[in-house]
C-alpha cells in the first residue's frame, strides 16, 4: 500500500547500538517507535516492527550470546513507503530463515514454551533476510511496508 505523496519519508537512516542485555530492550523498542512515529507510520505498522525487532533482539541476547557480554546494532532506514530494519550482532551465527514454520494445528497450551519468535518475526514483516556478519556474528534484515494493514506478502 502506497502512502500519500505528502506522507512519504525521504530516505533516512538511524542507528542505535546497545549492550546485549535484556534490560536494554525497552530502549530498543522506544527507538523503533520514535523512528516510525517520525515517519508518520500507522500504528499497526509500528506495532508489527516493534514486535519483530524485540523478538529478534531477544533471540540474539538469549540464544546467540547465551549470557556472554556482547552488543546489538540496529539500523532503521526509511525508503519510500518501506522501513528496512537491520539487526547486527557478533553472537554465535544463526540463520532464522532456516527455521521451519511451527505446527499451528497444535493448541498453544499443548506446545512447549518458546519457539514462536521467528514465526512472529515473519508474520510482522513483509520479508526477512539473513547473512553472516564478516568477522563473525549475524546480520538480520527485516522489511515492512509503512502502509496500514497486515504485511504485503
Amino acid at each position: 500500500m502506497d502512502l500519500p505523496t505528502d506522507r512519504r519519508p525521504t530516505p533516512t537512516r538511524s542507528h542505535l547500538r546497545v549492550d546485549a542485555d535484556l534490560g536494554r530492550l525497552a530502549e530498543v523498542r522506544r527507538f523503533v517507535r520514535a523512528r516510525l512515529a517520525a515517519a508518520a507510520a500507522p500504528d499497526d505498522c509500528v506495532d508489527d516492527l516493534v514486535q519483530a525487532v524485540d523478538e529478534a533482539a531477544t533471540n540474539a541476547i538469549n540464544h546467540g550470546y547465551r549470557g556472554d557480554a556482547g552488543w546489538l546494532g540496529l539500523d532503521i532506514e526509511l525508503i519510500d513507503d518501506r522501513c528496512v530494519v537491520t539487526l547486527e550482532d557478533a553472537a554465535t551465527p544463526f540463520d532464522p530463515t532456516l527455521v521451519p514454520e511451527p505446527d499451528l494445528s497444535v493448541p498453544p497450551m499443548s506446545r512447549r514454551p518458546g519457539g514462536m519468535g521467528v514465526h512472529l518475526i515473519r508474520e510482522a514483516t513483509d520479508s526477512v533476510a539473513y547473512r553472516p556478519r564478516p568477522g563473525g556474528g549475524n546480520i538480520l534484515t527485516m522489511i515492512r511496508s509503512l502502509g496500514s494493514g497486515r504485511k504485503e506478502g
